[in-house]
């Protein structure tokens, strides 16, 4: 009986290699192909964001402005982008649409972008997953994402699927 049950633990544990494995593949796969996908990709700081209705007042939109720390793909002829979402708050009416990226003032990011053909700006590529927070270790101060990835072994595998 105790046997069993100690191999039925050993079973668990290699089963779950598997998932986090899995997972892990499954994230380079996307980080590979968003960095293949998107026409910029960057590291910066959230400036400011402004949210307006579009002209029939069906839907809102929010404008977020990142001032640019890294170019790691394409460039643009400026120190920011400005990067436009559906949702936010106009007046008393708010609107939030799942899996669509949300900016904070002061927030740094590492965002994957596509430039929008009809307007003369850029949206997220991939909604809510092209966009990645980046925060401080709080033991080392590194830069590392919220999944305590670090920013620049992120950033180097990034380079490493973009063809110039």
């Amino acid at each position: 009986m105790q046997r069993t049950i100690v191999s039925l633990f050993y079973l668990l544990i290699i089963i779950s290699g598997f998932c986090f494995t899995a997972l892990a593949q499954l994230t380079s796969t996307d980080v590979k192909s968003m960095s293949e996908n998107a026409d910029l990709i960057l590291t910066g700081k959230v400036l400011e964001q402004t949210s307006s209705w579009n002209s029939d007042n069906t839907r809102i939109y929010t404008e977020a402005t990142i001032q640019v720390e890294e170019f790691l793909k394409g460039t643009n002829n400026g120190g920011s982008v400005v990067v436009r979402y559906l949702g936010g708050e106009v007046g008393d009416v708010g609107e939030l649409y799942s899996h669509m990226p949300r900016f904070e003032k002061e927030e740094e990011v590492l965002v994957f972008l596509k430039r929008d053909k009809s307007k003369a700006d850029y949206k997220v590529l991939n909604g809510e997953d092209g966009k990645i927070n980046i925060i401080a270790d709080p033991k080392t101060g590194e830069k590392i994402t919220t999944s305590n990835v670090q920013i620049k072994s992120l950033k180097t595998q990034i380079k490493s699927y973009i063809k110039d």
